[in-house]
């Protein structure tokens, strides 16, 4: 062969291989799938702080939530993909009454320390000393410890545990969700101190899925590595290690977003839009939580009812909800019913009408109601000529006339006897049948002297009863008289709007008034609104307080106050700087109004929140103060409670369903709060991370509750049916069918 011939062959095998392999390649793509397989590390950020890891002590740290729910496991545990409390660690027996829950540890569970040549199993004992250790009145954690008050805890073999109830109560499995804790690394640490065990809470043994490795500090952020725990029967968790960094803020997570993976509770910008980098898929729930504004009942403003329902019509819910770019309203803090079902909804002109209703009024419609009756009362009898207003100086005198007819003569007005007659221009008194004149003077006191300002003008006869009654306001400067007129000339145009027609340009209606300076005057579109008084001239006042975190309160406080100010309400925003200070003034009750959010938690159980005996002890006394005094309106209701205990008890889905209607109902009635909204978070992962899934989510934690699913290596695998072998018949069907 010549040169150039071995050239063109060398050129046509080369290309023989490359289709080749292109052929293989493509046959490969076709019979295999991606499958997620084991291996990969996870890295999320969050904000926040990390205390001691322990699952006793984690109220009210979302952060260590997390942490805990990957170390720690519980005998039951949530399942958001159902919404149901499902079993765990252990298989759970309930009996009929509700009053038994037997609980047998499923076989091979070990804590995180077992090794081959020490193993260290999880047995019923780890069971009792979690559960009964938490019963100790030394336990540092209170709101903990009332889960667990009159609950008798036996063991019954080295697997199996038995919860014996005083009272039945549906909702227990979820108290069972709390994670186990091995008795061996609390051996000789007094109870009252268990809150201080620094060196389990930064080493942590558990149960769980993963195994704790390190916390390590840097320069900025937290991160907690851990690892995965096989563990025997139980679900197969993909990923090898997760690293939760947790940063003091949002600007130093952001500056380090490139090497994360995912964000909990991601932030958002000023439109709502959550800030993650385009590679970032977003994911948004909500919790079974609510805000709401919480009525102090024990203060006597708002105690009346009316005054309730007149602030419930005049909050626009969707201006707030907007104005802090949430979505899902609420209005019923009872999480399970259809939160699209309720009573009452904005309408600031009924809202007026209840507080009308309430007998808080704002002064224009007072100002106006008096001057009716003054109208009216001067208007007829003897004195009916008497002027309303008159413009006198010091020295004047007015000379007020009046018929004789019907009126037995001597009488009297303002202690100055009557004459009869008719002035003359010269001053003289002309005396003629059938009229009457007094002249009554504006000098420095003494009989029948009229003040500045509002008088009482009284005709008597001469056993000095009252026979007739004006009203006389003496005004001494133009100006003032100009203002007064213009009311009198209001007040004439409104009586006579009611024999006008709807539609008649010329009607006056009092929201067409405005009390300036104590006078009426035309209203106009840059008045500001005035606060409303009572019958005694207290002024409807109100105090909301809230908290400083999350930013959004406040945000929701201004615009609650400026839509409460147009009704008439005064309001003054409260907003502690200092926790401290904000929790003391909450656990005082030292508020009119709350505006604070709730959470349901799994078991979506509203009796904490609503049962009379859960309100805050009334003394005023500090050590009678209960931490765990979760009714923040100090809501007492017979019919509320008795529904409550109903819904605790029941195992009858249609009685809860039913007993949760008459509770809303009630709570409809009653109005001991408004609910606002459900706040809206977002969780934000990068595409290296597969098969997060959205769930009924109860708690943040609840995302790893679904972890099992996450992966983030994948490899290539055949197709049922299909292997290397397959390649000659596809090749063929390939060649032959196109």
């Amino acid at each position: 062969m010549t040169r150039v011939e071995r050239i063109v062959l060398g050129i046509f095998a080369g290309l023989l291989i490359v289709s080749f392999l292109m052929l293989l390649r493509q046959f490969y793509v076709q019979n295999t799938t991606n499958v997620a397989v084991r291996g990969g590390t996870y890295i999320e950020g969050s904000v926040g702080e990390v205390q001691p890891i322990n699952p006793w002590f984690i109220t009210g740290n979302d952060v260590n939530r997390d942490i805990v729910s990957l170390i720690f496991s519980g005998l039951q545990k949530y399942d958001p993909e159902t919404g149901t409390v499902i079993d765990d660690l252990a298989r759970l027996n309930v009996s009929r009454d509700n009053r038994v829950y037997t609980a047998t540890l499923k076989p091979n569970l070990e804590w995180h320390d077992s090794m081959p040549e020490h193993p260290h199993p999880v047995t019923a004992d780890d069971v009792i000393f979690t559960f009964k250790t938490i019963q100790n009145p030394e336990f540092p954690n209170p709101i903990l410890k009332q889960n667990f008050q009159g609950i008798e805890i036996e063991k019954i073999d080295n697997q199996t545990v038995r919860f014996r109830l005083s009272k039945p109560y549906s909702f227990f499995s979820s108290n069972l969700t709390l994670g186990l804790l091995p008795a061996a690394s609390f051996e000789g640490v007094p109870v009252k101190k268990l809150d201080q065990t620094l060196d389990f809470g930064f080493h942590p043994i558990g149960a769980g899925p993963y195994s704790f490795v390190s916390l390590q500090q840097t320069d900025l952020s937290t991160e907690v590595t851990v690892k995965r725990f096989d563990r025997y029967r139980l679900p197969e968790y993909k990923i090898d290690r997760m690293v939760l960094r947790v940063f003091p803020d949002y600007s130093a997570l952001l500056t380090d977003i490139t090497n994360l993976n995912g964000v909990r509770l991601a932030p958002r910008n000023e439109k709502g839009l959550p800030i993650l980098p385009r590679h970032f898929r977003p994911m948004s729930y909500t919790l079974p939580q609510y805000v709401a504004l919480f009525f102090n009942l024990d203060h006597p403003i708002v105690a009346d009812r009316g005054v309730r329902l007149g602030l419930q019509l005049a909050t626009n819910k969707q201006e707030i909800a907007d104005s802090i770019h949430e979505t899902q309203i609420v209005d019923t803090p009872l999480m399970e019913i259809d939160t699209g079902d309720w009573r009452y909804r904005f309408d600031s002109n009924a809202a007026k009408g209840a507080f009308f209703e309430s007998s808080w009024n704002v002064p224009e419609k007072i100002r106006l109601q008096r001057l009716l009756e003054q109208r009216e009362t001067n208007a007829v009898g003897p004195l009916a000529g008497t002027p309303r207003i008159a413009l006198l100086g010091t020295g004047g005198i007015l000379t007020i006339t009046g018929s004789t007819k019907n009126l037995a003569l001597p009488v009297s007005v303002n202690g100055i006897r009557v004459q009869t007659g008719t002035r003359l221009p010269d001053g003289t008194i002309k005396t003629l049948s059938g009229s009457w004149i007094v002249r009554l003077k504006t000098g420095n006191g003494g009989s029948g002297t009229l003040r500045v300002g509002n008088n009482l003008v009284q005709m008597t006869n001469a056993k000095d009863d009252v026979i007739d009654t004006a009203y006389l306001e003496r005004i001494t400067a133009a100006k003032i008289f100009s203002r007064a007129s213009e009311e009198q000339s209001l007040l004439g145009k409104f009586v006579l709007s009611k024999t006008l027609p709807e539609n008649d340009p010329g009607i006056v209606t009092v929201q067409d008034l405005y009390l300036e300076n104590g006078y009426l005057r035309r209203k106009l579109a840059t008045d500001p609104p005035h606060t409303r008084v009572d019958d005694k001239g207290r002024k409807l006042s109100l105090t909301i307080l809230t908290s400083t975190v999350p930013a959004s309160y406040k945000d929701v406080a201004a615009v609650l106050k400026k839509q409460w100010e147009d009704v008439g309400v005064n309001v003054t925003v409260d907003i502690p700087e200092s926790k401290k200070e904000f929790e003391e003034k909450l656990l005082g009750r030292n508020y009119d109004i709350l505006l604070f959010g709730q959470a349901l938690f799994d078991n979506l159980d509203s009796y904490p929140y609503w049962h009379s005996s859960q309100i805050q002890d009334r003394s005023g006394k500090s050590q009678n103060m209960k931490l765990d005094a979760f009714n923040l309106s100090q809501y007492t209701s017979f019919d509320a409670d008795a529904e409550l205990v109903r819904i605790r008890e029941t195992s009858n889905e249609k009685s809860r369903e039913t007993a949760l209607s008459e509770l809303n109902e009630q709570l409809k009635k009653d109005i001991p709060a408004i609910v606002l909204y459900s706040p809206l978070y977002v969780y934000g992962g990068d595409q290296s991370v597969h098969g997060i899934q959205r769930g009924k989510f109860a708690l943040h934690a609840d995302r790893f509750a679904m972890a099992d699913r996450w992966y983030v290596s994948t490899k290539r695998q055949f197709l049922p049916g299909k292997g290397w072998r397959s390649f000659p018949g596809w090749f063929f069907g390939l060649v032959l069918f196109r």
